[in-house]
C-alpha cells in the first residue's frame, strides 16, 4: 500500500503504526513534515514542507490561528502535488487535523481517502482553561477558543473517517463530529516496557541508584502547568520531610507546550523553586531534564512512587507506558485520567489542587510499599488488555484503514 502521512512534528501519534508498517515491508510510506532534525528512516522516504506564509508575530488578533493554519495546508498542497506529480499518489492519507496541513488535501488528491486524527477540540469549560484559578483568563478568551476550532471544523469535512485516541477527547468534540470519530489510542508497546528489577541509573551527584533506593519521580515534556509542576513542587517539601532518604526524579524541559509560558525570570521551572525556596532540600531533588527514551524508562523502572499531574486534558503516553511498567501511580483525578486509572486498583487519584493530599498520598505510598504492591501489576494488566499496540489497537486502525481502500491494497496482519 501507499500511504503519506501527514504530521508537522514527525512522527507524532504514528510512531508506532509507522514503525510497525516500516518493518513489516512492502509498503510505500512517505511523511510530510515540518520537522527538519528528525533523522532518517530506512523504508520511510521523509518530505519536509515549510508553511507558505507565517505573518510578523502582533500584527493580527482572533484570525492568527486560521491565518497560520491556512499557511501551513497551502504549503503542505503545493508539497504534496509536487509529490503527485512525481507519481506518488497514496492509497490513503493519514494525518493530524490540528494545525492546518489537511486544510487543502482535495484540492491536491480529491479522489484519496482520508483517515484524519482529531486530537483536541478547544472548549471554554471542562478542559485546561478556565481549570486553574491561579490561570485567569482574557474576556477574549472565548473566543480566541473559537477561532482554533475553525481548523477542526474545516477538516471534519475533508476526511472520510476520524480517530479519536481516547473517549475524553472524542466528548470534547461536539456531537457532529461523533459519526465520523472511531476511539482507538495510538497504542502503547506493552512488549518493550516492562518492569525490570535490576534497572539502574548513574546521577553524576549522587552515583548508582536502583529500585532499592527510594525514588519518587514526575515526567512531562515540560515544566508547566498544564501537567502540574506547580502542584508538585507544592507537594514535594511536606513529602522529602517526611521521607529523609527520598529522592525526586524530575523529567521535563523548561519550554512551554500547552498554556501560558509564565512571566518570570528563568521561566516556570524557576518560579517554583524561589516558591519553596528553602522549605525544599534540594541535595535531594535532581532535574534531569528531557532524556533519551532508554534512560526515562529507567527512570520509571526504579521508581518507588511515580507522579502523574495534568489539568483535564490530552493523555500523556508516559502515564499509559509507566503504568505498563508496572508503576505505583499517583495521579490527578480529573476526567481523561479516571479513563485510563481506577483509583486503589490501577492507582491512587488525589484532587489536583491539594498538594496537602499529593503530599500524603505520596509518603503512604514511600512508607509502606507492600500495602499497595498490587497497584502496578494491575495497571500494566490494563494496559495491556485495553492499549496494548500490536493486539488491540493496530488491529483496530488497520481495519478502518482497509475499510477505506479497495480489496487488493489492504494491509495484510
Amino acid at each position: 500500500m501507499k500511504i503519506l502521512f501527514v504530521h508537522q512534528n514527525m512522527p507524532g501519534q504514528y510512531r508506532e503504526l509507522l514503525d510497525w508498517l516500516r518493518t513489516q515491508g512492502g509498503h510505500e510510506l512517505v511523511f510530510l513534515t515540518q520537522r527538519r532534525n528528525y533523522p532518517e528512516v530506512a523504508g520511510v522516504r521523509k518530505v519536509v514542507y515549510a508553511p507558505h506564509h507565517r505573518p510578523a508575530k502582533g500584527t493580527y488578533g482572533l484570525s492568527k490561528v486560521w491565518e497560520e493554519a491556512t499557511g501551513a495546508g497551502y504549503g503542505a498542497a503545493l508539497a504534496i502535488a509536487r509529490l503527485r506529480d512525481e507519481g506518488f499518489v497514496p492509497d490513503i492519507v493519514l494525518g493530524h487535523t490540528g494545525w492546518g496541513e489537511m486544510l487543502f488535501l482535495r484540492q491536491v488528491l480529491p479522489d484519496v481517502p482520508v483517515l484524519g486524527f482529531f486530537e483536541y477540540y478547544y472548549r471554554e469549560f471542562g478542559g485546561p482553561v478556565n481549570f486553574d484559578p491561579e490561570e485567569p483568563v482574557t474576556a477574549a478568551a472565548p473566543f480566541l477558543l473559537e477561532a482554533r476550532n475553525a481548523v477542526p471544523n474545516h477538516n471534519i469535512h475533508v476526511v472520510d473517517r476520524g480517530l479519536a485516541p481516547t473517549r475524553w477527547q472524542k466528548d470534547c468534540f461536539p456531537e457532529a463530529f461523533h459519526d465520523k470519530l472511531y476511539v482507538c489510542h495510538d497504542g502503547i508497546r506493552t512488549d518493550h516496557l516492562r518492569p525490570d528489577p535490576k534497572a539502574a541509573l548513574e546521577l553524576t551527584r549522587i552515583g548508582r541508584i536502583t529500585r532499592d533506593d527510594e525514588i519518587v519521580t514526575y515526567v512531562a515534556r515540560n515544566m508547566e502547568r498544564t501537567r502540574g509542576f506547580h502542584i508538585f513542587m507544592r507537594a514535594l517539601p511536606e513529602i522529602l520531610a517526611a521521607r529523609p532518604d527520598a529522592r525526586a526524579l524530575i523529567v521535563g524541559g523548561s519550554g512551554t507546550s500547552y498554556g501560558k509560558a509564565s512571566d518570570a525570570e528563568g521561566g516556570f521551572r524557576a518560579e517554583m523553586e524561589r516558591e519553596v525556596g528553602d522549605r525544599l532540600d534540594w541535595d535531594r531533588v535532581h532535574f534531569l531534564g528531557q532524556v533519551p527514551y532508554p534512560d526515562f524508562k529507567r527512570i520509571v523502572q526504579i521508581s518507588r512512587c511515580h507522579v502523574y499531574l495534568t489539568m483535564p486534558f490530552v493523555l500523556s503516553w508516559s502515564l499509559l507506558e509507566s503504568m505498563a511498567m508496572e508503576a505505583t501511580i499517583v495521579a490527578s483525578d480529573v476526567a481523561p485520567v479516571r479513563e485510563a486509572v481506577t483509583h486503589g486498583e490501577t492507582g491512587l487519584l488525589v484532587d489536583f489542587f491539594r498538594p496537602d493530599l499529593l503530599a500524603r498520598q505520596v509518603i503512604e505510598v514511600l512508607s509502606d510499599p507492600a500495602a499497595f504492591a498490587h497497584l502496578g501489576p494491575a495497571a500494566r494488566d490494563h494496559v495491556v488488555r485495553t492499549y496494548d499496540f500490536l493486539d488491540v489497537c493496530l488491529p483496530q486502525h488497520v481495519a478502518q484503514i482497509n475499510a477505506l481502500v479497495p480489496a487488493d491494497r489492504r494491509i495484510a496482519l
